[in-house]
């Protein structure tokens, strides 16, 4: 009987450890997909989209504020939306177009959006780790 037990145990916390990290490999599939779907959805609101956008689809062009707003509402199936953040830069495409590193014109098409998505992790299981960062970065070429 008390192998049985000492048995049972190790064999819970390791069926409750698959279980966990399962669910962080879950949870970064969603901030991966949040990452990419934000990139996306940044690329086609570069400075010279089309100003008849439907309002429910954001700025144009977008700016870092509504992306944040988006991967908030995108990743609201799997993820809460109060631990997740979002950073969005601009940067030079390898190319270097000489638009890109004008100040006030990093979202013309032809540069590149980057987004990175940050979600603190905490396991539901209390015998492993008290908890981390899951992140995710994409970047796009803008392309209107």
């Amino acid at each position: 009987m008390v192998e049985t037990a000492l048995m049972l145990s190790v064999l819970l916390v390791m069926m409750f450890g698959i279980v966990g990290f399962g669910h962080a490999l879950y949870t970064y599939h969603f901030v991966s997909n949040a990452a990419r779907e934000a990139t996306r959805w940044a690329s086609v609101r570069g400075y010279t989209c089309p100003k008849d956008l439907p309002i429910l689809s954001g700025g144009c062009p977008a700016s870092a504020s509504d992306v944040q707003t988006y991967v908030s509402n995108v990743s609201g199936m799997g993820l809460d939306p109060a631990k997740i953040t979002a950073t969005t830069t601009w940067v030079a495409p390898p190319n270097n177009l000489a638009i890109c590193s004008t100040p006030g014109h990093q979202n013309y098409p032809g540069c590149v959006v980057q987004v990175q998505v940050k979600y603190s992790y905490q396991f539901v299981f209390p015998l492993l780790p008290s908890g981390f960062t899951i992140q995710s970065t994409s970047r796009m070429v803008i392309s209107q």
